[in-house]
């Protein structure tokens, strides 16, 4: 917030008097410098505190972007500095923001080495560049700003390439996670479509019944391929599946057919009612 404050009062203090004046272009090196001390600062506290707040994730950037872009401006619209190298500077600064933006979903690319020497570098530059100066001390913040517009672009490439990496393998784990839920969800799909065929299968079993000689007081036995329960009636065995009743009975010539639901009479009962008791 600090940053963002000091904005518009840096670059009233940088174009005061149309930046001709040395004594205001020193406050404005002020400015810039408190605002860059802050920026050095700001992220180490925020997480040995544990203060790191989605607000500071958003405001942190866009209040770099904001004091450095002021004062890159602001130099090359006084003539101190040339505006390719505003837009090479700027033209980096707000891609890599976008691109933080875009992989953000898949994971934050954290500040490197050169991201972070490449600040610094930036900072001095523009600083000295803030300041009226002459004879050597102009040229060695010239070659200062050289060596930071090439750490600008070589940063730059290397973040490019992080997004990259870090965008493929989001991309290589969402994969794998839809494929091992596909993976896990086709064995309950498929259960009751094999519980289906292994019912059919035992219903399809081939199934005789045949009626001993005798009639109905003979024992009548079924036999069948699929599975069942074997029960005893009449001093025979008697198989018949657990799932449904005997049917389609096919009796032997000469046999009064017995109904496939009915029991077999009990051998005490049948003597009983021979001998008309």
């Amino acid at each position: 917030m600090t940053r963002l404050v000091l904005v518009p009062g840096f670059v009233l203090l940088l174009v005061h008097d149309d930046g001709n004046d040395p004594a205001w272009r020193s406050f404005a090196w002020a400015a810039f410098a408190i605002a860059m001390i802050t920026d050095l600062f700001d992220g180490e506290l925020a997480r040995r505190y544990g203060l790191v707040t989605d607000f500071g994730k958003i405001a942190d950037p866009i209040a770099d972007k904001a004091i450095m872009g002021a004062a890159l401006v602001g130099l090359s619209a006084l003539g101190d500095l040339p505006w390719w190298v505003t837009g090479v500077i700027l033209f980096r600064e707000l891609g890599i923001t976008l691109m933080r933006f875009w992989v953000i979903r898949h994971g934050v690319i954290p500040a490197s080495r050169g991201g972070k020497l490449k600040t610094l570098t930036q900072g001095v530059a523009v600083g000295m560049y803030i300041l009226v100066l002459t004879g050597p001390l102009a040229s060695i913040r010239a070659w200062i700003m050289a060596v930071a517009v090439v750490l600008t672009v070589a940063s730059g490439v290397d973040y490019v390439r992080q997004a990259v990496v870090l965008r493929r393998a989001g991309l290589a784990a969402q994969a794998a996670d839809a494929a091992h839920d596909e993976t896990a969800t086709t064995p309950a799909a498929s259960a009751p479509t094999a519980t289906a065929q292994g019912a059919q299968g035992a219903r399809g079993g081939a199934r005789v019944s045949v009626t001993a000689p005798g009639g109905a007081s003979g024992a009548t036995l079924a036999a069948t391929s699929g599975p069942g329960t074997g029960t005893r009636a009449g001093g025979a065995h008697r198989a018949e599946p657990a799932d449904e009743p005997v049917s389609g009975a096919e009796t032997a010539p000469g046999a009064d057919p017995a109904p496939a639901s009915a029991p077999a009479p009990a051998p005490a009962a049948e003597r009983e009612r021979r001998q008309g008791v």
